[in-house]
């Protein structure tokens, strides 16, 4: 294997490029580190960084030169950007994931993964999520996540590449930057914590969510790369959380008593999340992912000491 990571700078693809290096894999990033830094990444001799933006075709087409598999992560990743701008989150969610499974196709590599997104579901009528439930996305994210999916498997079936979508739920862990618009709600309340400020609270805390390690999303990448299962996959523990229980959850690792200040429901808020995890559990095990609380004290030992 010589694999291609796209975003392989960012957040949930430095974790996976580290995976794949300790498989003794080689790995070529492409990354225009508009989010993603280099310091997220390791020394190695088997690592080889392009720096590109996934728009430029000519850019793509060399970081695939060589290549067997591609885990293709590089994306707009803020559902927030994607409202205010529609056509530049286009541009690369849909313009930059096509060339990128063009460039596949046509290089002919073995296998090809990318990053679909729970946003797809948008505000389901049915709960658990199993991936037979139907799409209906509610923001421009969300329907570019599911135009891929649609693209994939068009690709699978008349043009015969190997290709899985996985559906990550709500990612955390280490360098995930609370300060970006994309940061999930664990990072941010972090963040607060280490300050000594309120926790903000969009109603009555009651919304739930299945909360998935990075690392233990790593390890789904690293081995969705290595399988033949087709079509999209969900990604996340299978087990929910509300959100007044990652507060409690999350003041006991830290061993610091939390003010929860409620405000009032956001408009667009998703109130509840279940996720079914029948396919994953069929691609590898699942009862070895991170608790949430040993992620949460992971993540907070991290913050607390970055550089280690």
């Amino acid at each position: 294997m010589h694999v291609l990571v796209t975003g392989g700078a960012g957040f949930i693809g430095s974790h996976s490029v580290e995976q794949l290096l300790e498989a003794k894999i080689p790995v070529r990033i492409l990354d225009n580190f508009s989010s993603g830094t280099r310091d997220n990444l390791p020394k190695h001799a088997q690592l080889e960084i392009q720096e590109g933006d996934i728009r430029d075709q000519t850019a793509v087409h060399k970081a695939m030169k060589d290549i067997t598999h591609v885990l293709h992560l590089a994306a707009q990743v803020s559902v927030q950007a994607s409202v205010e701008n529609p056509p530049e989150s286009c541009s690369t969610n849909i313009g930059g994931f096509v060339n990128v499974l063009q460039a596949s196709r046509v290089n002919r590599v073995q296998r090809m993964v990318y990053a679909s997104s729970a946003a797809v579901y948008g505000r389901p009528a049915q709960l658990p999520l199993s991936e037979k439930v139907m799409a209906q996305p509610c923001s421009p994210y969300g329907l570019e996540k599911y135009v891929n999916d649609q693209y994939a498997a068009l690709f699978a079936t008349e043009f015969e590449v190997s290709l899985l979508g996985l559906r990550y739920f709500n990612v955390y862990g280490p360098r995930q930057d609370p300060q970006s618009p994309y940061a999930g709600v664990i990072s941010k309340f972090i963040s607060m914590i280490e300050q000594h400020l309120p926790l903000s609270v969009f109603g009555d805390g009651a919304q739930t969510r299945d909360f998935i390690f990075v690392k233990d999303i790593a390890k789904a990448n690293v081995q969705a790369l290595q399988s033949d299962m087709g079509g999209v996959c969900n990604v996340a523990t299978g087990k929910i959380h509300s959100l007044l229980e990652l507060i409690d959850i999350l003041s006991r690792c830290a061993n610091q008593s939390v003010e929860v200040v409620h405000q009032a429901v956001r408009e667009g808020d998703i109130p509840f999340s279940e996720t079914e995890i029948t396919r994953l559990q069929s691609l590898m095990p699942t009862d070895g992912f991170t608790d949430l609380s040993t992620g949460l004290t992971a993540l907070l030992q991290y913050t607390a000491n970055p550089d280690n």
